[in-house]
Formats: C-alpha cells, sequence, structure tokens
C-alpha cells in the first residue's frame, strides 16, 4: 500500500512514465475491475454516477489548486502544510454530496487564475475574484456537459491503465506498450473523446431519460387499462 500511495504522487508533478507505470502496482484481477469501472464511466459516467466521481475529483483539486492559489496570494508560508489535505477532503465530501459544485471549482479555479494573472501580482485577487466566480458559474450553468467529459477523462484513464495492469502477464508486449507513455496518453485521450461525443450528444440527458420512462409508464398503464376493460366485455 505504501508503495501505490507512493506512485500516486506522481500525480502531482508532470511525470507521464510514473502516471502509466502505476500499473505496475495492480493484481491482474483488480486490473480487470478498474477497466470495468472506466468502462461504465466513459460510457454512462456524466449521469448519476458522476455523484461516484464528483469526490475523488474534488479531492485532486483541492490537492492541486490550493497550493497554485495560496502562492499566488503570497500566503503560501504563512499557512499550515496541512491546509491542501483538509481542502480536499472538505472538497470530496462537497463533491458527494453535491456534485455541481465541484464543477463550479473546477472550472471557476483556472480561469481565476489566467484572470489573476491577467491583472498582474499586484492586482491578482481582483482578478482571479471575478473570474472564479463567473468561470464557476459558467461550470455549475454547463454541468451537465463538464461532468460527461470529466467522468469521460477519468473512465478512459482508468480503462487504461485497468487494462495493462489485467494484461500484465503478457509482461513484453505490455511493457512495449507502456514504455511509450505519450502513446498511452493518446489512446487515452481518444477513447475520452469518443466518451464525451456520445454522452453529450448520443446518451439522452437526465431529464430525457425520466421523460422516456414516465412515458413507457404511462403506455404501461394505459395498455393494462385496455386489456382490463377488453376482458371485462368479454364477460358480459
Amino acid at each position: 500500500m505504501e508503495g501505490f500511495l507512493q506512485a500516486l504522487k506522481s500525480y502531482q508533478t508532470f511525470n507521464p512514465s510514473g502516471w502509466v507505470g502505476i500499473y505496475r502496482l495492480l493484481p491482474m484481477w483488480v486490473g480487470v475491475v478498474v477497466a470495468l469501472v472506466g468502462l461504465v464511466l466513459l460510457l454512462a459516467g456524466g449521469g448519476k454516477l458522476f455523484r461516484a466521481v464528483a469526490g475523488p475529483v474534488g479531492a485532486v483539486l483541492g490537492l492541486v489548486w490550493t497550493g497554485a492559489v495560496t502562492q499566488r496570494l503570497n500566503l503560501g508560508a504563512e499557512l499550515d502544510p496541512r491546509l491542501p489535505t483538509l481542502v480536499a477532503a472538505a472538497l470530496m465530501a462537497l463533491g458527494f454530496l453535491f456534485p455541481p459544485a465541484i464543477t463550479f471549482v473546477g472550472v471557476g479555479v483556472p480561469l481565476g487564475l489566467v484572470a489573476g494573472q491577467i491583472a498582474g501580482p499586484a492586482d491578482f485577487l481582483l482578478g482571479f475574484g471575478p473570474g472564479f466566480i463567473i468561470g464557476g458559474l459558467v461550470g455549475a450553468f454547463l454541468h451537465r456537459q463538464v461532468s460527461g467529459i470529466v467522468a469521460s477523462v477519468v473512465g478512459a484513464w482508468l480503462l487504461v491503465i485497468g487494462a495493462l495492469a489485467a494484461l500484465h502477464q503478457f509482461g513484453g508486449v505490455v511493457e512495449a506498450v507502456a514504455s511509450r507513455p505519450w502513446g498511452v496518453i493518446i489512446a487515452a485521450l481518444l477513447f475520452a473523446l469518443a466518451g464525451s461525443v456520445y454522452q453529450l450528444a448520443v446518451r439522452p440527458s437526465p431529464e430525457e431519460s425520466d421523460q422516456q420512462k414516465a412515458e413507457k409508464q404511462r403506455l404501461k398503464q394505459r395498455l393494462a387499462e385496455q386489456q382490463a376493460l377488453e376482458k371485462r366485455w368479454g364477460v358480459k
């Protein structure tokens, strides 16, 4: 477990080989499970299942963006080093309870950082605040689209890493593939693109799905009433 947690730290830096190499720490059966979970998220993770994705994504955002924001505000030396972990835990809980909050933070913080950078170091907060709020509102308003894309990206990566772990017994082939991390990353991006297109353009939205279920229920009820009426007249 310690080795796995250490491998996860590679995701805090730009380390493509480390990102891909984490599959070596997963047993074959875990790889199969991870790949199946990834496939489900790739095809349907942007709907009600996004709640399961929003929690971990919120934790990652807390770990990554807390340090970036505090450094831009020149607060890094004054704050408790445990702050990113506390923010990550809070965002994870918030993601499980209210997923749109994660799309608010996930879109708002990057746009806020860009706006703050444009405003300059002296007026960083004046740029960051409006950028964060406007970007966050856009992210929350486009929650279905953002959640579909995020779920597809997460699902694609889990599918690729899980497949590598599941096929690890074929060492030569898998090692050859993993030795080209950018090839693995590009494959995952292509899967993510296909999943995003499917979830946003093909798969019905939760509202449309509820309407279809309600219509089927009404048709079923009308059919049952018609059959009951015909049976009653037939008896007479």
